[in-house]
């Protein structure tokens, strides 16, 4: 048996989020820049590169693998990459296979994820409006990421639907985006902005919506109960009573969820970040290339790394600027 990772502060790593584009059909506001330079395809780690190290982990105790990007959808066949790591799934050694996506790539590939099986997926989605939509996304297409939802709950996908809570933009459609989850059967998880990236061109303090804020409001209408469910990830869920609706809420800065924190994230050209909120991270692709036929330096490396995994992130907002800011887009280290 290949012995499990584990951290520095006794906590087993069994949740592997992997970026495989740092490419995108958007341009959302909170994620990169609006003229973004994209990586040299010959940087990324190839599909069977991504296979080689996601088994690995595999191996190593890594029980959720949730695909990310960019946007994951519009890697050139990586529906050869979900079909290939449906064998750790058939084999009892991968629990779930998941991804995060904007959904616009979904009307073409649902029914292929669920055959490669995947069960649920992320959409990310901050507004209903088609205005405001463009605005955050900088490009638009919110009708093609609502049919691509539709195809997913067609195809059998359960479907939860990620809200970046953002003050002055999405504030006056709380009840609106509550309301069309429940219509939908969609879980609905609110997330607080990170201070990541260019802050020079978005004020990240000024876009922070407190989601003690966003809590306190949907209890002036409905009856939200504390759920003791986790699903491996950093939300803490209710359930609205009136509607059986389950609400999640990521709340890096009200909140530090780091004490429980079970993952690593792995970047589309092989650095491994132990943390999403500090710079630290661990070059994989040197062992990887170097050691093609010999998985022992890798797996090394990745040891290495685990046991540098710090306590927590620093995000600060509270005195008015953004404190533990990382240099790095949300796009580079993934979703």
């Amino acid at each position: 048996m290949t012995p499990k990772l584990v951290d520095p502060f006794q906590r087993d790593i069994s949740y592997l989020r992997v970026s495989v584009t740092d490419r995108c059909d958007f341009r959302c506001v909170y994620c990169m820049a609006e003229n973004m330079t994209f990586l040299p395809k010959k940087e990324l780690l190839t599909l069977e590169e991504l296979d080689r190290l996601c088994s690995a982990f595999v191996r190593m105790g890594v029980e959720k693998l949730r695909i990310t990007g960019g946007e994951p959808l519009v890697r050139r066949d990586i529906m050869t990459f979900f079909r290939s790591m449906a064998r750790h799934l058939d084999s009892g050694a991968l629990c779930e296979l998941t991804l995060t996506t904007n959904g616009s790539q979904l009307e073409r590939f649902a029914a292929d994820l669920y055959a490669a099986g995947v069960r649920r997926v992320n959409v990310s989605l901050d507004t209903l409006d088609e205005d405001k939509f463009a605005r955050v996304t900088r490009w638009g297409r919110l009708p093609q990421v609502l049919r691509g939802i539709d195809a997913a709950q067609a195809a059998g996908l359960r479907v939860k639907i990620n809200t970046v809570a953002l003050k002055g933009f999405n504030e006056d459609e709380l009840f609106g985006l509550l309301d069309w989850c429940a219509a939908r059967d969609t879980d609905l998880t609110f997330i607080e902005v990170m201070p990541m990236g260019d802050l020079g061109n978005e004020d990240r303090v000024g876009q922070y919506w407190s989601l003690k804020d966003v809590r306190a409001r949907i209890a002036e209408r409905f009856t939200a109960v504390d759920l003791t469910e986790r699903t491996g990830g950093p939300a803490r869920y209710v359930r609205l009573t009136e509607t059986d609706q389950k609400i999640g809420f990521i709340t890096p800065l009200t909140h530090n969820f780091c004490e429980s924190c079970n993952r690593v994230r792995l970047t589309c050209t092989g650095e491994l970040y132990m943390c999403l909120g500090q710079e630290d991270m661990a070059d994989l692709r040197a062992p990887l290339r170097t050691s093609p036929a010999d998985d022992t330096p890798l797996e090394q490396a990745i040891r290495a790394a685990i046991a540098r995994k710090p306590k927590g992130h620093d995000f600060d907002y509270s005195r008015q600027r953004a404190d533990g800011q990382m240099s790095r887009h949300m796009s580079h280290t993934g979703g």
